[in-house]
C-alpha cells in the first residue's frame, strides 16, 4: 500500500509562500513519487502478462485488475497534486519527467475520467472490505474518483453535461447497495470505524495486534495533526499542525451540528496546566502557542490502541474516500438537474442527528459538504469553493484574488529540473 503522506496545503491560509520552501518541493515530489511509481508498476505488469499462457484466464484478468488499481491510485495522485499546484504535467512516461509540460487542471479532470473508464470495469465489483485483498480499490473506487473530476469540470454551470456523468456515477454505487453510512459518525474516524461500510477507499495501518515489531503505518500523517504541547506523558500529542479555525468551529455551532462537532473539534487547555477532556476520557493539555483547538478526525483514544503501540494515531487509518460523498455529489447533482435531492442529502444528515430538510437547495447540499468533510485532508471545502466559483467572496479576507492565488506556486526546483513548468 502506498502512502499519500501530506496533507493539502492551502493557499488561503499561506499567502505569500515562496517557492523555494521545502515543504512544497517535498509535496510535489511526494506525489510525483507516486505517479512514478505507479507507471513503473505498469511496465512490470505488463512483463507478467507477457509470460501469462493465453488460456491462463484467470491471471489475465488479475493481470488487469491490478493494472487497474495502479491507474486508480496514479489518477487520484494527479487530482490531488493538481488541486494544490493548479495545471501540472500529467506524467504517464517516467523518462520525459523532466520534459514534458504542463496540462490544465479541466484536462487533468478529463484524463481522470478517461482512466476511470478505461479501467473500472476491470476491478471488483465489491466493496474494498470485502475485497480479495481487504481494502482493495474496486469498481466502486473509481465510480466515485470519476463523479469527483466530473463534478470540477462541471462547475457552477446546471447545464453542463458533466453534472449528467456525476449523477450516472453516484447512481451506479448507490445501486449496487453494497453501501451504508456507518451508524457512529464519532467512532468513523476511530478504531471501531477503519475499513467500515462507508469505506471506499482508505490507506491502511497496522501494528498486527502485537505490542511490538514490524508495523504498516502512513508515515506522520496522524503526528503531523496531533495535540502540540507537554501532554504530560499522554500519547494524544504530536507536531500541532492542520489545527481548525474558528470559522468551523462556529458554522458547526451555529447549526447545532453537535455530534460533528465533537468528533472533529478536539479542545486543549488554556494553559499548559490546564486541560480539556474528550469524549472518550483522554485529557489534552493546552500549550505556548494558544492552540485550543486539534484536528478531531486524527484523534484515536488512548483506549482503543494496542497496548505497546501509543504512537499517535497507532493502528488506525486515513479515511480518504467515503459513501458520504457519494450521497453528497448524487444529491447536488439531482439539484442541478432539476430533481429532489432530499433523500441522499439527508441520509447523511440523520446519521448525525439533525432535522430532515424538505425541498433542499444547493446551499443546503454544500453546507451539509462543508460539515460533513470539515478538517479532512483531501481539500474538500476548498475545491467545493474554487469549483463553484464562490472562493473570491468566502475567502476575501485571506487575501484570495480569483485568477491569481487559487493555487501554490510550483516548486522553484522542479522548475530548475524542468524548464517547461516555467510556461
Amino acid at each position: 500500500m502506498i502512502s499519500l503522506r501530506l496533507p493539502i496545503l492551502r493557499t488561503s491560509r499561506i499567502q505569500g509562500i515562496s517557492s523555494i520552501f521545502w515543504g512544497l518541493n517535498n509535496c510535489w515530489t511526494d506525489y510525483y513519487g507516486i505517479i512514478f511509481y505507479c507507471n513503473e508498476a505498469l511496465i512490470e505488469l505488463d512483463k507478467f502478462a507477457a509470460n501469462i499462457p493465453a488460456g491462463d484466464g484467470a491471471n489475465l484478468t488479475l493481470n488487469q485488475r491490478y493494472k487497474a488499481e495502479v491507474r486508480f491510485m496514479r489518477a487520484f495522485a494527479h487530482l490531488i497534486v493538481s488541486r494544490v499546484f493548479g495545471a501540472v504535467p500529467i506524467l504517464t512516461d517516467n523518462p520525459v519527467i523532466n520534459e514534458i509540460g504542463k496540462s490544465s487542471v479541466d484536462d487533468i479532470r478529463k484524463f481522470i475520467i478517461a482512466e476511470m473508464d478505461q479501467t473500472y470495469n476491470d476491478l471488483e465489483d465489491k466493496a474494498p472490505r470485502e475485497a480479495q485483498h481487504v481494502g482493495s480499490i474496486t469498481k466502486h473506487t473509481a465510480l466515485l474518483l470519476k463523479a469527483k473530476a466530473a463534478s470540477d469540470l462541471g462547475k457552477n454551470d446546471n447545464a453542463s453535461p458533466y453534472w449528467d456523468m456525476v449523477l450516472d456515477a453516484t447512481n451506479q454505487v448507490i445501486a449496487s447497495n453494497k453501501f451504508t453510512l456507518f451508524a457512529d459518525y464519532y467512532e468513523l474516524f476511530k478504531r471501531p470505524g477503519k475499513m467500515s461500510t462507508e469505506t471506499l477507499y482508505e490507506i491502511q495501518y497496522s501494528d498486527f495486534g502485537t505490542p511490538s515489531g514490524t508495523a504498516v503505518s502512513p508515515d506522520a500523517f496522524f503526528a503531523f495533526q496531533g495535540p502540540s504541547g507537554p501532554q504530560q506523558g499522554s500519547p494524544i500529542s504530536g507536531w500541532g499542525f492542520l489545527t481548525p479555525s474558528q470559522k468551523i468551529v462556529d458554522f458547526l455551532t451555529a447549526r447545532g451540528d453537535q455530534i460533528r462537532l465533537k468528533t472533529t473539534i478536539l479542545y486543549a487547555g488554556a494553559t499548559t496546566a490546564t486541560f480539556e477532556s474528550t469524549p472518550s476520557g483522554d485529557k489534552i493539555y493546552g500549550n505556548n502557542n494558544g492552540d485550543r483547538y486539534f484536528n478531531g478526525k486524527a484523534y484515536m483514544p488512548h483506549n482503543q490502541m494496542t497496548a505497546g503501540r501509543t504512537s499517535y494515531g497507532s493502528d488506525n487509518n486515513v479515511r480518504v474516500l467515503r459513501y458520504a460523498d457519494v450521497l453528497l455529489l448524487n444529491a447536488e447533482a439531482k439539484i442541478r438537474k432539476g430533481q429532489n435531492g432530499d433523500g441522499p442529502l439527508n441520509l447523511v444528515r440523520q446519521r448525525v442527528g439533525l432535522t430532515p430538510i424538505l425541498g433542499a437547495t444547493l446551499q443546503n447540499v454544500l453546507d451539509e459538504r462543508r460539515a460533513e468533510f470539515a478538517c479532512e485532508w483531501w481539500g474538500e471545502r476548498y475545491n467545493d469553493l474554487i469549483r463553484t466559483g464562490t472562493a473570491a467572496t468566502v475567502l476575501k479576507e485571506y487575501g484570495f484574488v480569483a485568477g491569481q492565488t487559487e493555487y501554490l506556486p510550483i516548486p522553484q526546483l522542479q522548475k530548475d529540473l524542468n524548464p517547461n513548468l516555467n510556461k
